[in-house]
């Protein structure tokens, strides 16, 4: 066989593999019908499948996202917010609120988030923002803080009403991944129905969430929002978490999206599992003298790995050179170092490591403490 031959046939294998990939998609074994999307780890932030993750693009209604976690940052979830015309009049869908009408911020929220209201989601930007401007400029200050780089928001709602309004899957995963982190969203976009008082009828509004993977299709789903505008088309974000594996997915323009959804969690937790790289606690067999059982981290370290990559990690504890008066404890700095972790020889994470007694054995110490006190003053522990 000619050198040639074997070349072309080898050119041709090649073009077989990567034809049963989408472009610009990463993550063996799973693909979508998206023009973007982003499967991430919750806790570590990794990717485990991406799809032209920065592409800008119209996102629709997952833009309540950003609006509800604004509303909850503002701390005024209980107050009372009193209807404005212009939000009762808002376009598509909608809570049917009335010029007027007062509703508590935290039911505004759940209309926006389980019936997508967008007359909810003018009503939270007057209040929260002064104006549907003012709120806009506090969605972009928000969005620069999270390092959402491809997104910019003019509205809070998602309607196609302007031009320069749009994100990527990758921003819009950094976004749920922030929101997650407050029980209060979490409690949100988890919930099913949700019932709020109508001060204008005998009845009360009933919400149903529209995320039919949290209501009907995935058990293992905890929340998300669904979107869709005719120049968006079908946009949807979920979250997910089994066996302590929780994950966001983000698909942009699918329109298959909920079986891509279940698709990319099902791939994930087949293949990774959460694992354990540092525990929280003091840190042992450290030869130095003056950090022997002194040391501690504060915060352990998980991360999402295959069974094949947890045989490729590996760590490095780098402590500061202890200075000549160390060893009378004094004037040894809090953070006296740090653990990094790789992964086949790249950075993955780290903690910082602490100097002195962890803080759970001076709890322990107090208790006991005391203990022996309360026994003494009673007469059973005696010398």
């Amino acid at each position: 066989m000619s050198v040639l031959y074997k070349s072309v046939i080898f050119a041709f294998i090649l073009v077989l593999i990567s034809s049963t990939f989408p472009s610009g998609a990463r993550g063996a074994g799973v693909s979508v019908s998206a023009e973007s999307a982003v499967l991430m780890e919750q806790e570590s932030g990794r990717i485990l499948f991406e799809k032209d993750p920065h592409e800008k693009r119209r996102i629709a209604s997952i833009t309540k996202i950003m609006t509800a976690l604004l509303a909850i940052e503002s701390g005024k979830m209980k107050k009372d917010v009193t209807i404005s015309s212009f939000a009762a009049g808002t376009e598509g869908s909608s809570l049917y609120l009335k010029p007027g009408q007062k509703m508590k911020l935290e039911d505004l929220v759940y209309g926006l988030m389980l019936r997508s209201g967008n007359d909810a989601g003018v009503a939270i930007a007057e209040y929260v923002g002064g104006s549907v401007e003012g709120f806009a400029y506090l969605m972009n200050k928000k969005a620069e803080e999270l390092g959402m780089e491809d997104s910019n928001f003019t509205n809070p709602h998602g309607l196609d009403n302007t031009r320069n309004h749009y994100s990527s899957a990758y921003d819009m995963a950094l976004l749920t991944r922030y929101a997650m982190k407050f029980s209060e969203y979490r409690k949100i976009t988890g919930t099913k129905v949700h019932k709020a008082p109508n001060p204008n009828e005998n009845w009360d509004y009933t919400w149903r969430n529209k995320n039919r993977l949290l209501t009907q299709l995935y058990k293992y789903c905890t929340g998300g929002k669904t979107g869709y505008t005719k120049l968006a088309k079908r946009t949807l974000v979920t979250t997910a978490e089994k066996d302590g594996l929780k994950l966001i997915a983000v698909t942009l323009n699918d329109g298959d999206d909920w079986d891509d959804h279940k698709n990319l969690y099902e791939h994930a937790f087949s293949d990774y599992q959460l694992t354990e790289l540092l525990a929280e606690g003091r840190i042992g067999k450290i030869k130095n003298k003056v950090y022997q059982g002194k040391i501690y981290a504060k915060n352990g370290f998980q991360y999402p790995l295959t069974e094949e990559e947890s045989s490729q990690i590996t760590s490095k504890l780098k402590l500061l050179k202890p200075k000549d008066d160390w060893e009378s404890g004094k004037d040894i700095p809090d953070i006296v170092g740090k653990k990094v972790f790789y992964l086949d020889g790249e950075e993955i994470g780290s903690r910082n490591i602490f100097y002195g007694k962890y803080h759970e054995e001076l709890k322990e110490s107090w208790i006991q403490t005391w203990k022996n006190v309360f026994l003494t003053a009673i007469g059973i522990r005696h010398g």
